[in-house]
């Protein structure tokens, strides 16, 4: 499981077995987790008990952060 990166106590990663399109889960607590996509806009795809606040921080991190989150996709998945 690649982990990305760990800010404002969220880990942001994909799973190794992860599918298209690019999407990031991002985990709190190692029990709330959250899926958003990445491309072609960042969007909330599942949302497993994560606040609405933390959902927003989140996603704000994700755009900050679209390109690294791409690039270590397609190098991770190789494509």
């Amino acid at each position: 499981m690649p982990t990305l990166f760990n800010l404002f106590g969220f880990r942001f990663m994909f799973y190794s077995n992860d599918h298209e399109p690019v999407h990031v889960h991002v985990i709190k607590d190692q029990k709330h987790e959250a899926k958003f996509s990445v491309e072609p806009e960042v969007k909330l795809i599942e949302n497993n008990g994560l606040k609405a606040s933390e959902l927003r921080l989140a996603e704000s991190v994700i755009e900050e952060n679209k390109e690294i989150i791409v690039n270590r996709w397609n190098e991770y998945f190789k494509n």
